[in-house]
């Protein structure tokens, strides 16, 4: 297989070694449990979304960029839920 754009795979490692660094680094700071595991995720899939964009020509543009982000989003909700405090939420204030 050629790569039609060299820059675009460039491009493409580079981001997802850009999300795997920062999500391995965030999740290490605010204590997320598994941060090796939340940062292969969310760099496997954007590796996944470049190689969707650059070898399967028939994949929708919709498709790759919702595949590229999953990872991200999943580590997003996991973090949210593990900074929660445990203590109730008076009536009538917003968490």
């Amino acid at each position: 297989m050629v790569v039609e754009s060299p820059l675009v795979a460039l491009f493409g490692l580079l981001a997802t070694g850009t999300v795997f660094g920062g999500t391995y680094w965030d999740a290490t700071r605010v204590d997320v449990s598994r941060p090796l595991l939340w940062a292969t995720l969310a760099g496997g899939a954007v590796a996944v979304g470049v190689y969707l964009y650059l070898f399967v020509p028939t994949a929708p543009i919709t498709g790759v960029l919702l595949t590229a982000n999953t990872g991200i989003v999943l580590y997003g909700f996991e973090r949210e839920v593990s900074n929660e405090g445990d203590e109730a939420t008076e009536p009538g204030t917003l968490p």
